[in-house]
This record gives C-alpha cells, structure tokens and sequence, in this order.
C-alpha cells in the first residue's frame, strides 16, 4: 500500500494508466464535459467540501473533476470492497484529491476510509448504497448541522434513505440522483445489461447462447440483463415478486416462475432485486452441477453466501473472480465473491451511460448549494427540468437533433376545447 496524509491506494506506480483511462473515459463522457465547462465559468461550489463513497472508476474520476471545476474540494472512498480501479485511484492522489481505496479492501478498512471522509468534514454528501449516510447517522450526528444535502446514487440506497425517512430518523435533505429518469433508465437499463454480463464472460469465459439464465428481479436493471441476455442467445427465466412486473415480463416474452421451480433449471442465475437472500439454501440444493451464480445487486447479501459455504464440503478459486463450491456432489461457481459482479469482475458501466448518472450528481451538487434553505429532511427528486436538461446535453453530445414543438402545437397542448 502506498500513503501520505491525503490518501491510502493499492500503487502509486499505477497513476499513469489511470489518468489514461480517465482521459479515454472522458472522450465518451460529453454531457458531462458540458456542465463541467460551465462550471469552470460559474464556480457554483465554490467553498463546498463534498464527501463521496462511489465506486472509485475511470468515470467517478472526471465527475470528480466535474465538481473541482465547480469550486468544491473533494474527499472519496469506495463504496464497495471490490469495485476501486487502483490505478484510477493513484491518478487521483496524484492529482491531489483526497482518495482512500483499493480494490479488494477489508471489512476494518473500509469503514476506516469512511471515517476518513466523514473527518473531512462534507457539505454536501454523495453516496452509492448509503453506508456514507448510514455512519454519519449513526455515529457523527455532530457533523449533521453543517451538512446541507446528500445525493444517493443507486436503488439500494434509496430504499434504505426511505426507510429512514419513514422512521423519522432522516436528518438532513438527500437527492434520490437515482429517481431521476436519466438515471435508472439509462444507468439502470443498459448500463447495468451491458456490465452484469461483461462481468459474468470476465469471471468465467463462459457462453451464453443456449444456455438458461435465471434473472431475479425486473425492475429497471433486471429488464435491461434479460433483454442482454436474450440477445446473447440465451433462454431467460424472470423471477418476481410483484405482480406487475411480473406481468412485464411476461408480456415481453420472458418465462416466468417462483424461484424454487427455476432452481432447477437455470445455467446461469443473477440477481438484481436489492434484497436479501434471493438465492438460498434450497435453491442451492436444487440447482444443476456446474451452475454459475451472480449477483449485480448493490451488497453482497442477495446470494446467501455464508450459508452456501456452511453446507459446502469444499471451496477453492478456479479463476481471479470464480470461486467453486462443492454441494452434494455438485459444482456451484460463484462470480465475483456475489459482489456486484460487474465491477467486481469487469469495469462497470460503460462511461457514455455513467456521463448522464454524472450529470444528475453533479447538477444535484448545485441544486442543494443553490436551494439550502428550502429543502426539508427528506428523499427529494429534483424537478424534471433538470432531468430535461441532462437528455439535452447527452443528445448534443452525441449529434443528434430533435424536433420542437410549432406554436399551434404548444396552443393545442395546453388547451381543451378543440376535439374531434
């Protein structure tokens, strides 16, 4: 490990890769480029000290320098023990960003580096799956005056920022970056589609056509895995709890079945629900020799793990991300420890997808320094108007134009009486 008093990486040795994959990165990333030239000129955060536990990636790097162009002065950890590019890590200490993370961290270093973040004192809070959040709650409740906002980043954290918002426990405002449409249905859909399975022929080098996989989950990212898989030539089954989601997948072709029936069938299984043990003992019991498990849900708590291992006979490392368990006679390989596989095993989200999620963390930066007084301790949604803004930006970064409204149409919109 190399370290000095701003930060704690894998290798500093590293650095020089990472500024180019930052630098290719930010090729792909135009949107966000935009706001970041606007806020060179408007420095709205300027004086703002702004916390973050975010997969430290080629993309988290340039919506890092988003936010120093802006005026703010910039903490980060990982916001998961096996997503951190070290190199990209490196190139920020370099550049003088305080960074604490490597990949594969410990239990004991992964809290210590929030701590870090949290002694840096943040403004303004960005957070992937609100274990960021969670501690300053918990344990830092003096810091929370001087907090203005948070912003979430994934569905994960969402649900747990409501859950506290339900109990009264929320004490200061948090920016669901995540509700926004530019978010889940960019992000979500195709970014987590495109990665999960790139993290799976990482790990494995397996194929996909025809064989069965099994997709826990169809809410934004579960959709965007089966149709990626479908497209590979794989046969998916969807499995659900909610009715109408359920009936989506239906509709768009997919079997569907309770997960103690696709036990048995599935080649392949992913989950991407955001919650807890979808894939247990039972199911293990019932599934096929040789199946490969994943898991593209924020925490590693979806494939229960531990209990896997319990009634396991042996377990060894077949590949760097594939780890076999031996069950009854039966081999079951698990991708990426059950992390999220995509950034466990591959890189994330592509970075032309990551650019608009960016755009929607940057511009909730500037919302909350510009709105400080009006938000209340609360999940808020930032007004569609800046959802807007985002798809415009991504549109012109990617040349293409649309058409506009004439007056007659605005007229005919906004009005009633003219029908049939």
């Amino acid at each position: 490990m190399d370290q000095e008093e701003h930060y704690e990486v894998k290798n500093m040795s590293l650095a020089d890769q990472g500024f180019k994959n930052i630098e290719f990165a930010e090729l792909n990333m135009g949107a966000l480029m935009e706001i970041k030239k606007r806020f060179e000129q408007e420095r709205p955060l300027e004086g703002i000290r702004i916390g973050m536990a975010l997969h430290v990636t080629k993309e988290t790097a340039n919506l890092i320098r988003t936010l120093r162009a802006g005026g703010a002065e910039v903490a980060i950890t990982g916001c998961n023990p096996l997503s951190t590019q070290d190199d990209v890590a490196a190139a920020l200490a370099w550049e003088g960003v305080k960074v604490w993370a490597y990949k594969g961290e410990s239990n004991e270093d992964y809290y210590r580096y929030l701590n870090y973040v949290i002694d840096f004192k943040p403004h303004i809070t960005i957070d992937d799956g609100c274990d960021l959040v969670t501690e300053i709650h918990l344990k830092h409740q003096d810091l929370i005056k001087d907090i203005i906002a948070g912003c979430e980043e994934t569905t994960t954290g969402i649900i747990r920022l409501k859950a506290m918002e339900k109990d009264k426990a929320l004490k200061y405002p948090m920016i669901a970056v995540n509700d926004n449409k530019t978010k889940h249905l960019f992000d979500n859909y195709y970014g987590t589609g495109q990665s999960t399975l790139d993290g799976i022929m990482r790990a494995s080098n397996i194929l996909f056509s025809g064989k069965t996989v099994v997709v826990a989950g169809y809410g934004s990212c579960g959709k965007g895995v089966s149709l990626r898989a479908k497209g590979l030539g794989a046969n998916v089954i969807v499995t659900e709890v909610d009715n109408l989601r359920a009936l989506q997948a239906k509709m768009d072709g997919f079997r569907v079945m309770p997960m103690n029936e696709a036990a048995g069938e599935g080649d392949i299984f992913i989950t991407v629900t955001g919650n807890k043990h979808i894939l247990r003992e039972e199911h293990f019991r019932a599934m096929k020799h040789g199946v490969i498990l994943a898991n593209s849900g924020h925490f590693d708590i979806e494939i229960d793990i531990k209990r896997l291992e319990e009634i396991s006979s042996s377990k060894r490392k077949i590949r760097p991300f594939l780890d076999e368990y031996m069950v009854e006679g039966k081999k079951i390989f698990v991708a990426g420890e059950g992390r999220l596989v995509n950034l466990a095993a591959a890189e994330g989200h592509p970075s032309e997808v990551m650019s608009t999620s960016f755009c929607g963390q940057a511009l909730a930066c500037e919302y909350a320094a510009k709105n400080r007084e009006n938000m209340e301790n609360k999940v808020i949604q930032l007004p569609k108007e800046i959802d807007d803004e985002i798809a415009a930006l991504q549109l012109k970064a990617m040349n293409v134009e649309i058409d506009k409204l004439t007056e007659e149409q605005k007229k005919y919109l906004s009005s009633w009486q003219e029908g049939t």
